[in-house]
């Protein structure tokens, strides 16, 4: 589809100015105004308030029942930027780090187009998410009964990925991106002179056995054919070079591609840091926090996402299968919810997501405009 090359610049220019003032999660007061704003200038019905600061737009045509969902994420990641470019965060310690500016000006020229032309018949929500980067925005809008409200019976998602070539595609059937659980454990050892180690029970030492053991969940407890990640990225002990402290704290992420492994983790990770401070004759808490689930396309809506995407781009430019990743994404509570398939788009040779020189590819807005109105005219087809 061509896309009037006025439409096209403003759309750049609204990614960069998202870009200069980016917001966290539910905090995206600004953001969803602008999205709520520029739909309501293309005539698109627009809700407020879902799941905090999210912003649903709805559009109709035809006497179709059926509506589908496709959605955007808004929210910005609390780190500095450190590249200079003219429309560089102005936001101290705020910065647009894995593309959600470019996610939402995507979604909105589809949404301006699909208005424009209507050649659908049916309703599409263009769905405007908060709080992706941990906060579970998308499962707050679930849970306020965004997929009844509208009638959303298929939703589909897309990302774009750094070092798939601009004007192409990747996807995979099941588990695309990983469940990613957080976890905490605070071992109570027995403080003293840091002279004197026989009289107290170190928790420093046990901590970092604990640290070390952990990683035998992946090489000796899974399936050496199934995917586990334990990454310990915390560990806080102590104030002074000559004491033993009482305790420490560790902690970091798990993630999975599958429910059986996610359960072996969480058990064995209890276990081993269990164990291991029993063995010292310290003790041990363990927070474990399930948060976002497996990110699992659905087979028949992954075809349907295929076929756009090949219609658009070419066959050549669709990777089908795909490598899982072990990232997580929060869309995956809109995928438990209702079938639907999670899409890569291309971003080119740029840093990586939620590096502090990452930028969002302009060149990619056309691509990402024309897989979403391709998507919706075809599954709305009169």
């Amino acid at each position: 589809m061509d896309i009037p090359e006025q439409d096209l610049r403003d759309l750049i220019a609204l990614r960069h100015d998202l870009h200069s003032y980016p917001e966290l999660g539910f905090e995206e007061e600004r953001t969803s105004g602008i999205v709520a704003r520029l739909l309501q200038d293309a005539g698109i019905e627009v809700h407020r308030g879902l799941g905090g600061t999210g912003v649903v737009g709805t559009l109709r045509a035809g006497n179709g029942q059926r509506a589908i969902g496709l959605r955007a994420d808004m929210d910005a990641l609390a780190m500095p930027e450190r590249a200079e470019r003219p429309y560089k965060s102005r936001i101290p310690g705020k910065m647009h780090a894995c593309g959600h500016d470019g996610h939402t000006a995507m979604l909105l020229g589809a949404a301006k187009y699909l208005a424009e032309t209507r050649n659908f018949t049916g309703a599409v929500a263009v769905i405007f998410q908060p709080a992706e980067e941990g906060g579970g925005g998308g499962n707050e809008m679930v849970k306020d009964g965004m997929m009844e409200r509208f009638g959303i019976s298929e939703v589909y998602g897309m990302h774009n990925f750094p070092g798939i070539p601009v004007g192409q595609f990747a996807i995979r059937k099941g588990a695309i991106m990983a469940s990613t659980d957080e976890f905490m454990v605070t071992v109570k050892g027995l403080g003293g002179h840091a002279a004197m180690p026989h009289r107290g029970i170190d928790p420093v030492v046990i901590g970092a056995q604990i640290v070390i053991g952990l990683q035998t969940i992946a090489s000796r407890n899974a399936d050496p054919l199934e995917a586990v990640v334990v990454s310990v990225t915390k560990f806080t002990a102590g104030n002074a070079h000559n004491v033993i402290p009482n305790e420490v704290k560790l902690g970091g992420t798990v993630r999975t591609l599958k429910k059986e492994m996610r359960d072996l983790a969480e058990k064995r990770l209890k276990e081993v840091a269990q164990g291991i401070a029993s063995a010292h004759g310290a003790t041990v808490e363990i927070w474990y926090d399930r948060n976002y689930p497996v990110t699992y396309n659905h087979d028949l809506e992954t075809e349907h996402a295929i076929d756009a995407a090949i219609a658009i781009a070419g066959e050549a430019n669709v990777e089908k299968n795909m490598n899982p990743t072990m990232g997580g994404e929060d869309f995956s509570y809109m995928l438990e919810s209702r079938p639907g398939a999670f899409i890569a788009i291309g971003n080119g040779e740029t840093a990586s997501l939620h590096h502090p020189q990452y930028d969002f590819n302009d060149e990619i807005i056309p691509h990402g405009i024309s897989y979403w109105v391709k998507l919706a005219e075809s599954r709305l087809a009169g």
